[in-house]
């Protein structure tokens, strides 16, 4: 995607196009998503093991490896590059975009602030899907008010021990570590590290939810209860957990809203052929305004959302602040690609209340992408936060 502008008197026009890379990489992903997801994607819904090997095949893609250095691996991709992984593979299993975001997120928290024996030690697994690290931030008492998790991480000479409980864990039932935020002294964000904690430690337990979508994903909570932890396994400093985890929702929220874009275009899709098929009264749906017009409104917000999200991950390639971007993209995104199922679900009919149909899946699974990473509550008033100012503000 050409981020160049080209400036015209006072006016800057903005490429939104990719370049042949990225084309490129869009154009394998896409046909990954339509040959070998689509026709398997409702099997881990329904209860089916997840196999592993999966990751690896992912990883041969590119996709693992998307945010991990060269030298330890990976492909050291942009951040628009992981965007269109997980718009693609959205399209043809939403339960594989979680892989790409929290394969982001753990490549740029390790590469950036991990010990090189522990970026060593991992990274190369992450990059060749042989490692699969989930992100452990919120507590049964601390989700939107991250700031006041409970859960700790203390030092004793050459360890931390680390104690408490991590709910709503993506991948709690698959995942080999997972990058524990706990408070290492004293009260608020200030007090708050992020240590990596491998879950074959004895003190380690696991529950998988009955989560309403995203099953592959075997959302749970994890529980420490004195897991000895190497103190090399801290990530940065002490102090700097909550900056971490703020900095990588910053754009993770932009890769969720496109990953629900993606699961929603693929539904379009689907249905544009079928009503162009499917007849009443001696003449395709298609024809009906009250069915074309419908699908000329969902394209209009889907394709918005697609560009807010894809400028938000550009303006992070270029350094430049995003906060407000990727707030807007998660509000949206979810939002949008909610409302577009839904309408395909009904567009079809008794049949788009059947499970053969993909529709009810790909909206259970895109709901639970409303709450993650922040609810629309919480992103309405981020947005509100950048632009009234902190001082005017009910939170920080």
């Amino acid at each position: 995607m050409s981020r160049d502008g080209v400036l015209l008197g006072r006016a800057r026009a903005v490429d939104f196009t990719f370049n042949d890379e990225e084309n490129a990489f869009a154009g394998t992903l896409r046909r990954y998503a339509r040959e070998r997801l689509l026709p398997d994607f409702s099997l881990w819904d329904r209860g089916t093991a997840f196999p592993r090997e999966r990751l690896r095949e992912l990883a041969t893609l590119g996709v693992m490896g998307l945010r991990v250095p060269e030298e330890y691996g990976g492909i050291g991709g942009t951040y628009v590059m992981t965007g269109i992984a997980a718009e693609e593979l959205g399209r043809g299993d939403h339960g594989y975009t979680l892989f790409v975001q929290l394969g982001a997120i753990v490549g740029d928290l390790l590469s950036g602030y991990a010990t090189k024996r522990v970026r060593d030690e991992w990274l190369p697994g992450v990059a060749t899907g042989e490692r699969l690290i989930a992100f452990g931030l919120t507590e049964p008492g601390a989700g939107s008010d991250a700031a006041a998790l409970q859960a700790t991480a203390t030092r004793d000479g050459d360890v931390y021990v680390v104690r408490g409980e991590k709910a709503s864990v993506t991948f709690a039932g698959l995942a080999d570590a997972c990058i524990v935020f706990a408070r290492t002294g004293g009260a608020g964000a200030k007090a708050i590290g992020a240590i990596l904690v491998p879950l074959d430690q004895s003190g380690v337990s696991r529950r998988t939810y009955k989560s309403v979508g995203e099953r592959l994903t075997q959302r749970g909570s994890l529980v420490f209860d004195d897991v000895r932890v190497p103190a090399d396994h801290l990530l940065g400093d002490e102090r700097a957990g909550f900056i971490q985890a703020m900095e990588a929702f910053d754009y993770n929220r932009a890769i969720i809203a496109l990953a629900c874009v993606g699961a929603a275009s693929q539904s379009i899709d689907e249905t544009i052929e079928y009503v162009k098929q499917r007849k009443t009264f001696g003449k395709p749906l298609a024809s009906r305004q009250g069915v074309a017009f419908q699908i000329a409104e969902h394209l209009t917000m889907l394709q918005a959302a697609r560009l807010l999200a894809f400028d938000c991950l550009a303006r992070r390639d270029r350094g430049e602040p995003h906060t407000k971007e990727a707030a807007m993209a998660k509000w949206l995104g979810p939002k949008a690609a909610a409302e577009a199922i839904h309408a395909c679900m009904i567009l079809h009919g008794w049949m788009g209340y059947d499970q053969d149909l993909p529709h009810e899946q790909r909206l259970r699974d895109v709901i639970g992408l409303e709450i993650g990473d922040g609810t629309p509550e919480i992103m309405k008033g981020i947005i509100a936060r950048e632009v009234i100012g902190r001082a005017h503000f009910s939170f920080r």
